[in-house]
């Protein structure tokens, strides 16, 4: 059997370690002959990395060893193997000797070193982000649970910023998915080159990051840092010889101030980051209480609205527009109103940017249009001398839904005249349109809706980016003076300067302008002298459901010399303030 066995076989003497036998296969993988061998000790030909061979002697010669050991066999023509060697006590003619079985593992081990390093790169694909070559969110999630941990022991500080880059699908939208890939990977390192190498910057996705700093000794440490992103993000950016400019707005939570495990850190995070962007973008927020529960009565407002779309809380309230010289109402604004079963009227400024931010603005908006519609028709079946009806649009509503095809298929079906329809944009609105890329204009939201023959406005114009190129580029019809500029109109020089300059530039670009929020005699009377044509505001009408506003409709004149009965709901002191109380 000794001779026959397949694999190397040895026999050794317990004290001496010298080599007594071996079998034909010992001596195949050894390269010496049995004589050769037999002049050998076992420590001569295998020895242990890292481990004394006297040490290696003293344990063979222990009388209760049984083990197998790995160890490197040294070969006679100097090449080693990795072996397996496994070694038995056992009485050979009376004496005692130590029966080694020997078992070349080279194979074996070149293929484990092989899987585990195809392991390691597998490990190393599903934590880290292909494009930035940054940590990804799985790492994120296996680490900042220990990292935590380890801050709880020290009785150190861990902070989370969370990082969103401003206005990033415009990029995408302007210069193609190519170059924001690019714009990612610079992004990601500069971030990088802000942080300590102790320091973790992950990818969560899109364009969201997030930084993970650990041993952090003040919030001011904290602060500079977030500042140093700001300033390295905001320097402008060469991608494929161009220069972008991008922007990031950036919230911070820490442990254990702000939240004691991973989901409260990221979610705070995220809350401030979303205060960074109310607050006008390239800038950091540090997590407070009371962003918490503004994000609370966020989540209860968008609950509360998704109901309301369904369950018939919505309504259009109409508000004239007035010729200053005629008092003849030349067009009527469509109102958003909200009626809230146990809260009254809610404010638009409290959930329209709610509606923007979830995309319920989109049905909120088709909604909208289908009562106008609706109410057209009813004035025209009530032999009312149609005006045409104005109605906001957000930007939001003008990216994500094909507003021409729906005003082309409703006015078609109702034999109502796109004309009839004036789409009021707020700055901002046309500001972000401007970078969309240039194609066909049959595509373009903006001028689909021009070719429709639906008119268009600027809405509050003055206290957006005031970018005066627009103008001239969509051929607006209309511009809105915001009630900021015309409220203090007869006491403010500075108020009169900006609306007289206004008014002028208007009229010189054959653009009709309308004052809004007009509450007394004085406004509208500076208004008519500085040559502005239609006015706004309580002073004449104010809003009313579409049955109330047949009156607006005769052709007469309006009586100014009188308020109007109908009262706007909103006008109630505190109405739709009562969302802040209500528990999510």
């Amino acid at each position: 059997m000794f001779e026959q066995w397949p694999t190397g076989a040895l026999v050794v003497n317990p004290r001496s370690l010298q080599i007594l036998a071996a079998n034909p296969a010992a001596l195949r993988s050894l390269g010496y002959t049995l004589d050769e061998v037999r002049a050998l000790r076992f420590t001569d030909v295998f020895l242990q990395e890292g481990v004394d061979p006297q040490a290696l002697a003293g344990r063979l010669r222990d009388a209760t060893m049984r083990a197998t050991l790995e160890m490197i066999q040294r070969c006679r023509d100097g090449s080693r193997r990795n072996v397996e060697v496994r070694c038995n006590r056992m009485t050979l003619n009376g004496e005692d000797a130590l029966g080694v079985a020997v078992n070349d593992v080279t194979v074996r081990r070149v293929v484990e070193t092989h899987l585990l390093e195809r392991h390691q790169h597998l490990a190393h694909l599903a934590h880290h982000d292909q494009l930035t070559g940054l940590p990804n969110r799985l790492y994120l999630q296996a680490n900042l649970p220990g990292a935590i941990e380890q801050a709880r022991k020290d009785g150190s500080v861990l902070a989370v910023l969370f990082l969103d880059l401003d206005r990033f699908k415009h990029v995408n939208d302007s210069r193609g998915h190519e170059t924001g890939d690019k714009l990612l990977k610079t992004v990601a390192q500069r971030v990088r080159s802000t942080v300590r190498p102790e320091d973790a910057v992950v990818r969560m996705g899109g364009d969201e990051f997030v930084v993970m700093l650990k041993q952090v000794q003040s919030t001011d440490q904290v602060n500079e840092t977030a500042e140093r992103i700001n300033q390295a993000l905001s320097a402008p950016m060469v991608v494929d010889g161009r220069t972008l400019v991008t922007t990031v707005s950036i919230g911070v939570a820490m442990f254990p101030r702000d939240g004691s495990d991973m989901g409260e850190l990221l979610r705070h995070s995220d809350t401030a980051m979303y205060q960074a962007k109310d607050r006008g973008r390239n800038n950091f927020q540090l997590f407070s209480p009371g962003m918490d529960r503004r994000l609370k009565e966020r989540i209860a407002i968008e609950s509360s609205l998704r109901a309301a779309l369904s369950s018939g809380q919505l309504a259009v309230h109409y508000q004239p527009i007035m010729d200053v010289e005629s008092h003849h109402v030349v067009a009527l604004e469509a109102l958003l109103r909200w009626k809230h079963p146990s809260h009254g009227y809610v404010r638009p400024e409290r959930f329209v940017s709610v509606a923007e931010e979830t995309g319920l603005i989109v049905p909120i908006g088709d909604f909208v249009l289908q009562r106008i519609i609706a109410d057209t028709v009813a004035w025209r079946q009530a032999g009312a001398e149609l005006v045409p009806v104005s109605f906001n649009v957000s930007a939001v509503q003008l990216q994500r839904s094909n507003l021409a095809e729906q005003i082309q298929r409703l006015t078609r079906e109702h034999g109502v005249e796109p004309s009839m329809l004036q789409v009021e944009l707020t700055e901002g609105a046309v500001f972000e349109r401007r970078e969309a890329p240039r194609g066909d204009v049959g595509q373009d939201a903006v001028a689909a809706l021009r070719e429709l023959g639906v008119r268009i406005a600027i809405d509050d114009f003055g206290v957006g980016y005031s970018s005066l190129s627009y103008l001239k580029r969509w051929r607006v019809d209309a511009l809105k003076i915001d009630r900021s500029f015309v409220r203090d109109l007869v006491t403010d020089l500075s108020d009169l300067a900006i609306v007289s300059a206004i008014i002028a530039m208007a009229k010189h670009l054959h653009i009709k302008v309308v004052a809004e929020g007009i509450e007394g005699w004085q406004q509208l009377e500076k208004l008519r002298q500085l040559g502005c044509a239609y006015a706004q505001g309580f002073l004449f009408a104010r809003p009313a459901p579409a049955e109330s506003c047949r009156q607006y409709l005769n052709g007469e004149a309006l009586d100014l010399t009188a308020r109007l009965p109908v009262l706007d709901p909103l006008e109630a002191t505190g109405s739709g303030d009562r969302f802040r109380a209500l528990q999510v």
